[in-house]
C-alpha cells in the first residue's frame, strides 16, 4: 500500500484516534506509543491533516506535504478588522 493509498484510507474516527494518541502519546486503551508508532503516527496525522482539513493557521502542512508560512505582513492584515468588538471610555464622568 501507498502512503497516499493510507492517507486515502483513513477515516475521520481513525484520524480522531490517531490524534489523540499524538496528542497523549498513549492509545485510547492506555498503551504508551513506541518511538517508531509516534513517528508514523505524527507523519499520518500531518498528512490527513494537510490533505482533508483545510486551516487558515500561519504555519501548516499543505495539501502538497509542504510547509505553508505567512509573512508579518500578511499575518497583520489578517487581524486588522474594520469592525470594533468593543470601546471603552478610559475618562472617568467625575462632577
Amino acid at each position: 500500500m501507498q502512503f497516499d493509498d493510507l492517507v486515502a484510507s483513513i477515516t475521520p474516527a481513525t484520524f480522531e484516534r490517531l490524534l489523540q494518541a499524538v496528542e497523549t502519546g498513549k492509545w485510547p486503551d492506555g498503551v504508551a506509543l513506541s518511538e517508531a508508532q509516534k513517528e508514523h503516527s505524527v507523519q499520518l496525522v500531518m498528512a490527513y491533516q494537510a490533505r482533508y482539513c483545510p486551516s487558515d493557521e500561519p504555519f501548516r502542512i499543505g495539501a502538497d506535504g509542504l510547509l505553508v508560512t505567512r509573512s508579518k505582513r500578511e499575518m497583520r492584515e489578517s487581524f486588522k478588522a474594520d469592525t470594533q468588538i468593543a470601546s471603552f471610555s478610559l475618562q472617568t464622568d467625575e462632577s
